[in-house]
């Protein structure tokens, strides 16, 4: 996410994030579980303006709807959100889920899993 992307807060929509961040299943005590890589880290989304967290946008946001339509306004008619990177995209067909780059991505993936399979039975 680039930094022209990251969405900023106001106070009373910061104070709304933070109630909302105890119901997110990887907050532990004031640490985000997902970061805990053998040492506790502090959940970013709890001592920041910005909504940076890829999880708290996805899964805990959507609970407070009103704080959701302010902070993540629906895409522009025509355009649509990409299910890898979340960036707005213009869809060159009307069953395109991926922006070009992560399409791209995707399919590299998928061919290295194909030759790696039949590589392994031949």
């Amino acid at each position: 996410m680039s930094a022209s992307e990251i969405l900023h807060m106001t106070y009373q929509q910061y104070r709304a994030a933070r109630r909302l961040v105890h119901e997110c299943c990887n907050y532990d005590c004031g640490n985000c579980l997902l970061l805990d890589n053998g040492e506790e880290c502090i959940c970013p989304q709890s001592v920041t303006y910005s909504l940076i967290c890829k999880w708290f946008r996805a899964a805990v946001l959507p609970l407070d709807a009103g704080l959701c339509a302010a902070l993540l306004p629906p895409p522009a008619a025509g355009r649509r959100r990409c299910r890898e990177c979340g960036r707005l995209f213009a869809p060159p067909k009307h069953n395109t889920l991926y922006c070009s780059t992560c399409a791209a991505e995707r399919a590299k993936r998928s061919k290295r899993v194909w030759a790696k399979k039949n590589r392994a039975g031949a």
